[in-house]
């Protein structure tokens, strides 16, 4: 068995950047991304590479299918051991999570039938079939060898073709492929023993602890099955959790599943194995490392989403980099988000993924600089404008954060507070004086700012529904205005409608989400909506959809909906969420007599992504 070397027990847990174009091809864009996260870690795994064109997740995917591919490979690599990183090639066949959107791809599995969430029906495959996949499998070693990649990593969980064939919830055949666990073993042990024939390097096996489903692979088997993996030769075993098909948010390790399930099945492994195990699973704080490692005894630490949003995450834990740690949420808004809308990976908080190769320049001739608003936007403005040597001064007349103080309310999101400490902590180390105070036209014209940047938000759409003068907004969501035991209704069923209804069922009250459109949720990254739709189902709140509210008498509302008139009635409480409008009161009255600028929700109303990348581009843009 060919051993692990690394540096430090750190490793970049792989992570698809959609970063490529439809070649496969290693562009200048994934090595700038790789190269910066490397320079203090033992090893990175790179993004999952197609065996195949055929075989595909994403259209933007890289690939290792064929010869051809091997100088970019080679290019990625170097670059990565530039920095003292090694490098771990991530293979991996979908088998009936090929992307159905992508023409030409062909879908296998051990069952022909298709994702209970969708996807194409596959075929079920024969013992030719199978020959194929281990050839495929050897060659794209073999290549990743010759790209003078250090390690092969192999994916056998997360509900992709090997966990096919090894999951009770997808195995169905009556071969000697499936049955007992040895039967079902029998596939993904023989496309690992040709793996190892094929290349020298050492091999780590990814699997799935548990899968989440019922009828799925659980810790009992998966003990056996890791055992099987290292009496084949494997160098460590990689410990993650879910499938990508019947339990995503465990998958991609969600902000609204519980943290450290992962942790405490790698340990229950680790305690009765002989090879390592790998730690993984939103590993995004000093104190998450600090329990796997020294609690844990965990030999190895793969961290993933807390390098996309902090490069230096762990070069600070080693304390070789200097500064603070800016904060995963966990959210997959920009890395889950980003990569599924096809613009690729990125990141809410960091507005420099996937333009690593962009630097922020300090300003020849310094300046004045005025910041009205201290919402996420003007605060990174801010931070950013000082960073480049201007002086820069921030009013902000209430609470800094905005409106982000009303997002870490909802449930799940408490730990959205730390975007706000980062700021805060940031506009300290860069010296930007906060004034505690609004700012009119007359306060910035005779202050003399060379420049102003308007960062001043958005309000409420309040609908004119006949009678309504009486309601509340999101300011619902804190303690001293929420109500308990009580029917409100909520007049809007986007994502701060809906956050706000899942806040107030979980009080006790009975709720009613009146949405005028067809779908509610629209904005919800895709995992939070589904589990909020179905946290809030199950707490028995209603969602009328093409419904609207067209008078409020008293505790009465009337409604319009799809089947005629209606009516609301004992209703103790309206929420109005109908979307918000930019509040920029200022820039009519700076017209003409100072340099300005809007950004953020002043400009249009956006997600915190738009707001923090707006805020960082403004300022690195300025003279």
């Amino acid at each position: 068995m060919k051993q692990l070397s690394l540096k430090n027990p750190f490793i970049m847990a792989p992570i698809k950047t959609g970063f490529g174009n439809t070649s496969g091809q290693v562009l200048d864009r994934h090595i700038s991304f790789y190269r910066r996260r490397s320079r203090h870690l033992g090893a990175v795994i790179a993004e999952p590479f197609y065996l195949h064109t055929s075989l595909r997740e994403l259209p933007t995917q890289m690939g290792i299918d064929v010869d051809e591919k091997i100088e970019g490979l080679a290019r990625l690599t170097a670059a990565i051991h530039t920095e003292g990183s090694k490098v771990i090639a991530h293979l991996n066949h979908p088998g009936r999570m090929a992307n159905p959107k992508i023409p030409d791809n062909r879908f296998l599995s051990a069952t022909d039938r298709p994702c209970e969430n969708g996807g194409a029906t596959p075929t079920r495959m024969d013992e030719s079939d199978m020959a194929v996949v281990r050839d495929l499998f050897a060659a794209a070693a073999a290549r990743a060898e010759r790209a003078s990649f250090d390690v092969i990593e192999l994916q056998f969980g997360h509900g992709y073709l090997m966990a096919q064939f090894l999951s009770p919830a997808t195995n169905d055949r009556t071969d000697d492929y499936a049955g007992n666990l040895e039967n079902r073993l029998r596939f993904p042990l023989s496309v690992l023993d040709a793996v190892r024939k094929a290349t020298s390097l050492p091999i780590i096996a990814r699997i799935s602890a548990d899968e989440l489903v019922p009828a799925g692979l659980h810790m009992a088997e998966s003990a056996l099955i890791a055992k099987a993996l290292a009496q084949h030769g494997v160098a460590a075993i990689h410990v993650s959790a879910g499938t990508i098909c019947s339990s995503p948010p465990w998958f991609f390790q969600h902000m609204l599943i519980p943290k450290g399930k992962t942790w405490q099945w790698a340990k229950q492994l680790q305690d009765d194995l002989d090879v390592p195990v790998i730690f993984v699973g939103r590993i995004n704080t000093f104190d998450d490392v600090t329990t796997v490692r020294l609690d844990m005894g965990a030999r190895y630490v793969a961290v993933g989403r807390a390098l996309v949003t902090d490069p230096d995450f762990v070069g600070k834990y080693l304390e070789q980099v200097p500064g603070v740690v800016r904060p995963c949420l966990a959210c997959s808004e920009g890395c889950l988000g980003g990569v599924k809308s096809g613009q690729g990976l990125q990141c809410i908080l960091n507005p420099l993924v996937g333009r690593e190769d962009e630097k922020l320049i300090r300003c020849e001739q310094p300046k004045r600089i005025g910041v009205v608003g201290g919402g996420p936007a003007g605060m990174e403005a801010a931070i950013t404008a000082a960073e480049r040597g201007h002086a820069v001064d921030l009013y902000e007349a209430a609470r800094l954060g905005g409106q982000w103080n009303l997002a870490a309310l909802p449930p799940g999101k408490e730990h959205f507070v730390k975007l706000l400490s980062y700021l805060r902590r940031r506009l300290d180390a860069t010296g930007v004086h906060v004034l505690a105070k609004p700012a009119d036209a007359a306060i910035l014209i005779d202050a003399g700012y060379d420049e102003v940047i308007l960062a001043t938000g958005a309000k409420p759409v309040i609908p004119p529904i006949e009678g309504l003068t009486e309601y509340l907004w999101a300011e619902v969501l804190e303690d001293e205005h929420l109500p308990t035991d009580s029917n409100v209704v909520v007049i809007g069923g986007g994502l701060i409608g809906i956050e706000i209804a899942h806040k107030l069922v979980g009080k006790g009250n009975e709720v009613t989400v009146i949405e005028q459109l067809q779908e509610v949720a629209r904005n919800m990254e895709t995992i939070s909506k589904a589990m909020t739709l179905k946290d809030l189902k199950a707490k028995g709140a209603a969602i009328l959809v093409g419904t609207r509210v067209t008078k409020v008498d008293g505790s009465t509302l009337s409604l319009e909906g799809p089947n005629g008139p209606a009516t609301k009635t004992n209703v103790d409480h309206i929420v109005v969420a109908t979307g918000m409008v930019s509040h920029n009161p200022l820039a009519p009255e700076l017209e003409g007599k100072l340099s300005f600028h809007v950004v953020g929700d002043a400009q249009q109303v956006g997600k915190i992504k738009d707001a923090i990348r707006g805020g960082y581009d403004l300022a690195a843009s300025l003279g």
